[in-house]
């Protein structure tokens, strides 16, 4: 029985590779390119242009950090502990705060909104 008919060319033999490059590896290398570039905007300093994921504590974030400690070696449970959780919520809200407004790049700024949403929920739980 004869082949129907069709508009479209027949496909090259397997042995002939088409003159083009191959869309899988275009696409590769277009791929390749929008991961450095989104890593490019979401690491790079704004100030300096270098790679910043983190960097040395402000005395915000130290306070919070020794509040951290502090809460370790205070067992007890009153008005010292509520002190100490006090200040470790009001240091980590000032530290989210600072990172959200005057982070140097846009993962420092998502940083300081997960500072920010942990000092929420520290002070939710301190008004409870």
């Amino acid at each position: 029985m004869p082949e129907p008919e069709s508009d479209f060319p027949p496909y090259p033999p397997r042995d002939e590779a088409p003159d083009r490059v191959t869309p899988s590896t275009d696409a590769t290398g277009t791929a390749a390119r929008r991961a450095v570039a989104l890593v490019d905007w979401m690491f790079r300093s704004r100030q300096t242009g270098k790679i910043t994921i983190a960097q040395f504590p402000n005395p915000a974030l130290w306070t919070f950090l020794v509040t951290v400690v502090l809460r370790s070696v205070v067992r007890t449970r009153g008005g010292v502990r509520t002190g100490i959780d006090a200040v470790a919520v009001a240091a980590l809200a000032a530290w989210a705060l600072d990172e959200v407004v005057r982070g140097v790049n846009p993962w420092r700024r998502l940083l300081g909104v997960g500072g920010g949403a942990f000092a929420v929920v520290g002070a939710v739980a301190l008004l409870r």
